[in-house]
């Protein structure tokens, strides 16, 4: 590893934002991230390595700071959306039904094992790409809109929490022990947080770091993070657990705007980028066209992934545009990707057709997005 090699990857993240300019739909960055990894690593010059151990560690660190954004952006103390948590969750129930038979027919068809990571896949969604793309559009406060936002944000939690279950179900023991280490110390934090916050002199001391630009609650959050991430590993679990769950509790809390632009400032001007591009370059997009079987799970996941999510809004009458709406995944096949490669449970094809499946899925939430707000300045 070397400065060279940094300043590759960091330039190679910059394909993000270049790509997302000049859209009317907002399109995640992410998209021209994979895109560069694509091209530096296994599926192009492969002048990338991310095997390479420091690379891989920085990785990490990238995919800790993305699940703690991710739960951040559950919308936990919004109470329009709390009275929109019976519909969400009818939905999701009825959608994680589907994803199970969806996720073994995907693999039958494709001609892959391990038909339940397809399943949590399919099942999952994204809450840090929905609630952004709700709020670009002034969405937030429209009730289908907060159905939808409610049903991915439990699909979130369920699916992260289900990822390491279904990757080593032989240490599935030992996987729900270190969830609920995790989860536990979560709540103590909660808990601890709430007390604190009421107390003159952290208050004065937060005033003083703000006036002083020392990032107290930053500097914190993280070595929160990273303190649980020591322990999830430690537990034989995995870091998305953790990072996700230091998320949800800044989310409940209410953590100050300053910590969020600062958290924001960190994960996506670096860590993110960098473990996106170092994504990208560990598939093998090739691999789609020398195997048919995998062109055809990924075109198997994105069409399963529309179908069962409208059967889902139907369900729960909720208009067409929130099925498509709840399309986006992103967190849950990033870490079923990263830690089946690792853990060679996937091959990088495999993790191929996954990723592109999700990035569709994406472009496919934006397009439900979109006809959602235009339904609303219609009416």
């Amino acid at each position: 590893m070397s400065f060279g090699i940094l300043f590759v990857v960091v330039l190679a993240g910059i394909a993000g934002p270049l790509l997302a300019v000049g859209r009317r739909v907002l399109v995640p960055v992410v998209v021209g991230e994979i895109a560069a990894g694509l091209v530096l690593g296994r599926s192009g010059a492969r002048v990338l390595h991310p095997a390479q151990p420091t690379l891989s560690f920085l990785g990490d660190i990238g995919f800790a700071m993305l699940m703690y954004t991710a739960g951040m952006h559950v919308p936990l103390r919004r109470p329009a959306l709390v009275r929109q948590l019976r519909r969400g969750a009818f939905g999701f129930g009825i959608a994680a039904v589907l994803a199970i038979a969806a996720g073994w027919f995907a693999a039958w068809a494709g001609g892959v094992p391990h038909p339940a990571l397809y399943a949590v896949v399919l099942g999952s969604g994204s809450a840090a790409v929905l609630v952004p793309s709700l709020d670009e559009l002034h969405q937030l406060e429209n009730a289908d809109a907060l159905a939808v936002a409610a049903q991915v944000a439990i699909a979130d939690v369920v699916g992260i929490g289900a990822v390491p279950l279904v990757l080593q179900p032989h240490r599935a023991f030992h996987a729900v022990l270190g969830i609920l280490a995790v989860g536990a110390s979560a709540v103590a934090l909660l808990a601890v947080v709430r007390e604190l916050r009421g107390v003159a002199w952290v208050r004065s001391l937060r005033l003083l770091s703000k006036r002083r630009q020392w990032a107290l609650d930053l500097r914190l959050s993280l070595i929160v993070l990273f303190g649980l991430c020591w322990v999830a590993t430690r537990l034989g679990t995995s870091i998305l657990v953790a990072g996700f769950a230091v998320g949800l509790v800044v989310a409940a809390v209410g953590g100050p705007k300053r910590l969020a632009r600062q958290v924001t400032g960190v994960a996506q001007g670096f860590f993110v980028p960098l473990y996106f591009v170092v994504l990208g370059a560990r598939i093998d997009v090739r691999e789609l066209a020398h195997q048919s079987s995998l062109l055809t799970l990924a075109v198997l996941l994105v069409a399963l992934n529309v179908a069962l999510h409208l059967v889902a809004a139907v369900a729960t009458r909720q208009p067409a545009p929130a099925g498509l709406a709840a399309t986006a995944v992103l967190g849950v096949p990033a870490a079923v990707v990263s830690l089946g490669l690792q853990d060679r449970v996937l091959s990088p094809g495999a993790g191929a057709a996954i990723m592109v499946a999700a990035l569709i899925s994406i472009m496919t939430c934006e397009l439900g997005v979109a006809i959602l707000a235009r339904r609303q300045h219609l009416h």
